[in-house]
């Protein structure tokens, strides 16, 4: 049950099992961060952090916070694969759409990171419990992932960290953009990314997270025009319009069990063995849960490694 939706069970709640933990000591070193909903002041270090957003838990972590409480990520049934082992123990609290705000308030959190696509009703309800972070950073950008750390970073205390992860993921995609340069002529490195649902794949967005990843590496990454602005990825093609993803290379997400045995079966339909990318063995099958759902610092880096993988 979401408490969000019910304000009255969520204030009933709130006074049951918070009276009084809202009133922490004072630090002195006191910023304000600037949200989706306005200004929240944030006192200090924040120490526990709860995040409702997979590139918030990835920012947090890459920077040196521990989160205590997280949301599974999209397509998964904890966090993803990629983040797990530096996640550790971590209390689930809910789903990307969905929040246990019971679950929340009983691990105390001196602060809550929250996506832009947080309301602002579940945003008013959230930040009756910690000051509550909302992204307030424009989606699909080369950069969305870079502001996004930014502004955790800061929220957090740890701004000083921030420039030196980008840093360091910027790095890694120059190693991977020369190993790019040196296995593939400049004419072959046109890509799709593609997310394989039993209904039919869904192409990528050019501006979503692992796209402008792949675009950091050296692949041009092209969406045929078929992902609406403001969208993460197309309608279902049909096995007739497979074409329009046809490219040199095919980056290929699976999100469960049921996208990977459509993709089995898909794998035998003669258009799918038509395509470009099939011919020379140049599709390469990857982690939905990281390449389609994630976003973040320690997200780059493990797609970057998926990429060094592809060209061995």
């Amino acid at each position: 049950m979401s408490y969000l939706k019910h304000p009255r069970l969520f204030t009933a709640l709130l006074s049951t099992l918070v009276l009084g933990i809202l009133s922490g000591p004072s630090h002195a070193d006191t910023r304000t961060i600037t949200t989706a909903f306005g200004d929240v002041e944030v006192d200090g270090r924040p120490e526990t952090v709860v995040t409702l957003y997979e590139g918030a838990l990835d920012s947090a972590i890459a920077v040196g916070a521990q989160p205590v409480g997280a949301v599974i990520t999209r397509g998964g049934q904890n966090v993803a694969n990629y983040i797990q082992e530096a996640a550790g123990d971590i209390e689930i609290v809910g789903t990307p759409g969905e929040t246990n705000l019971e679950a929340v308030i009983a691990l105390q959190p001196d602060i809550i990171l929250a996506s832009a696509w947080t309301s602002e009703e579940q945003y008013r309800l959230l930040s009756r419990i910690a000051p509550t972070i909302v992204l307030d950073v424009p989606a699909y950008q080369d950069d969305t992932w870079k502001r996004e750390l930014t502004l955790f970073a800061r929220a957090l205390g740890r701004e000083n960290r921030a420039a030196d992860v980008i840093a360091r993921v910027e790095q890694r995609a120059a190693e991977v953009r020369a190993q790019v340069e040196a296995a593939t002529d400049g004419g072959q490195r046109d890509t799709a990314l593609v997310r394989w649902m039993p209904q039919g794949p869904l192409v990528m967005a050019e501006g979503l997270f692992s796209a402008t990843v792949l675009a950091s590496a050296g692949f041009e990454v092209d969406d045929a025009d078929l992902v609406k602005e403001g969208r993460p990825h197309s309608q279902p093609l049909s096995q007739e319009n497979l074409s329009l993803m046809d490219h040199s290379w095919i980056f290929l997400a699976t999100l469960n069990e049921d996208g990977r045995e459509a993709l089995a079966v898909a794998r035998e339909a003669p258009a799918f063995q038509r395509l470009e990318a099939n011919d020379t063995d140049q599709i390469v099958p990857v982690d939905g849960t990281l390449w389609t759902s994630a976003s973040g610092p320690l997200a780059a880096l493990a797609i970057l490694d998926d990429i060094e993988a592809a060209l061995k």
